[in-house]
């Protein structure tokens, strides 16, 4: 069945203001979302607001790393769920109820889990066809 990834992005600043009581009450939602979805729901976690990363990007003289995962706005990746659905439209239908989208966006991507690639050690990868 294929998986598809649930990319939450939202602006952190909306959730400093929650009192812990209230973000008990966030996490709930989320937990019982992921209930819901039962064996559908492969997995996910949400990302450290304040750790430092790094954004990487290919240049002519090599690698690029900036301080990151910042875009131009505020709005940034929070976390992920995994799940597994029939297509698209059904990983849309079990999100329409996803609490990410009381405050954020769920960018909803199919997983290709490139098995053409992995198949034999050494192995040639097969060209892509146009899409």
């Amino acid at each position: 069945m294929p998986q598809f990834l649930l990319a939450l992005r939202d602006d952190p600043s909306q959730f400093a203001e929650l009192s812990p009581a209230e973000m008990q009450a966030v996490i709930e939602r989320y937990t019982a979302w992921g209930e819901r979805l039962g064996a559908r729901h492969v997995g996910g976690n949400k990302l450290a607001d304040e750790a430092p990363a790094a954004v990487m990007r290919g240049g002519a003289s090599g690698a690029v790393v900036t301080d990151g995962p910042y875009g131009e706005t505020k709005e940034v990746l929070s976390g992920y769920f995994l799940i597994e659905a029939d297509d698209l439209a059904h990983a849309v239908e079990l999100c329409r109820d996803h609490p990410h989208l009381d405050g954020g966006s769920v960018e909803i991507r199919q997983i290709d889990t490139l098995s053409d690639c992995a198949a034999e050690p050494g192995a040639a990868p097969r060209a892509e066809t146009a899409r």
